[in-house]
């Protein structure tokens, strides 16, 4: 695992002000935001983080300040979601069962796209025991969920496409309602292969309003620049045969690797303790 995740040492999260999950929902939950992504080396990441201990606090719970995230994402047999990604529909979307594995918290999270490309957010709690499928209650509410974003996909045409897995710090500025997160170890996993973000980089997200945030200034004055990157849609591009090639697939290939699981991934109740 990417020590510079898996550690709260390896980036200088120490440095921070701590912040509770009520705090941080309460300046910066941000279901409805506009977001920017950032590959950039572990360097970078650090240098941003110095720069934000002022301003910013991460989200700190009972002393650990990372969590480790396992998303199931579910798609059409035609890979419709992947799809309305690569060919930059206006109405994309995306279904995931979502576990936050030390907290032994699931949730179904549907994203979608509102009429200014801002990204939608919605989520339903369900057991932990759930994650990795849609059952009928989660089910009903993917469908009302895409129904009302104009979406022609309903559960019953999803299953399982592929699972990503990575280990999440994540910083939010109380006063003006941004935030930033930070993930490393980054895994995409289908069938018996998996790509994996080289270990010396991080993907930075900043979620927020429509004008760039100070964390998205000091990207830039450090040369990096926003891409359109989905976790998932790199995961489908370089782990599925046959699709075409494609602009996310050669921008993936510049920071990802890929090969095969070197065993089977256990399910995550074989490897946590759920509350």
């Amino acid at each position: 695992m990417n020590p510079g995740l898996s550690s709260p040492t390896g980036l200088g999260l120490e440095q921070l002000r701590g912040a509770t999950l009520a705090e941080v929902d309460a300046a910066a939950a941000l279901q409805h935001r506009v977001d920017r992504k950032y590959v950039v080396p572990l360097g970078h990441a650090r240098r941003l983080l110095a720069r934000l201990a002022d301003s910013h606090h991460v989200l700190d719970l009972g002393g650990r300040r990372t969590t480790s995230y396992l998303s199931t994402y579910f798609d059409t047999p035609e890979l419709g979601a992947w799809r309305a990604h690569i060919q930059k529909r206006r109405r994309r979307w995306k279904v995931r069962t979502r576990l936050y594995a030390e907290d032994g918290l699931c949730r179904v999270e549907v994203k979608t796209k509102d009429g200014r490309g801002a990204t939608v957010k919605h989520a339903l709690t369900v057991p932990a025991t759930a994650y990795g499928s849609l059952t009928d209650h989660a089910a009903r509410f993917v469908d009302r969920v895409l129904d009302r974003a104009g979406v022609p996909v309903t559960a019953g045409e999803l299953t399982a496409a592929a699972e990503v897995r990575y280990v999440r710090a994540a910083l939010a500025d109380l006063g003006h309602g941004s935030r930033v997160t930070l993930d490393g170890a980054l895994t995409c996993h289908r069938d018996d292969r998996t790509a994996a973000l080289d270990p010396e980089h991080v993907l930075v997200e900043t979620k927020g309003g429509t004008r760039p945030a100070p964390a998205d200034r000091l990207l830039l004055g450090m040369g990096a620049r926003p891409l359109s990157l989905s976790k998932y849609v790199v995961g489908q591009s370089l782990l599925t045969p046959g699709l075409p090639d494609n602009d996310v697939r050669r921008l993936a290939r510049t920071h990802f690797t890929t090969g095969p699981d070197a065993a089977p991934l256990p399910l995550p109740f074989e490897r946590i303790r759920v509350a």
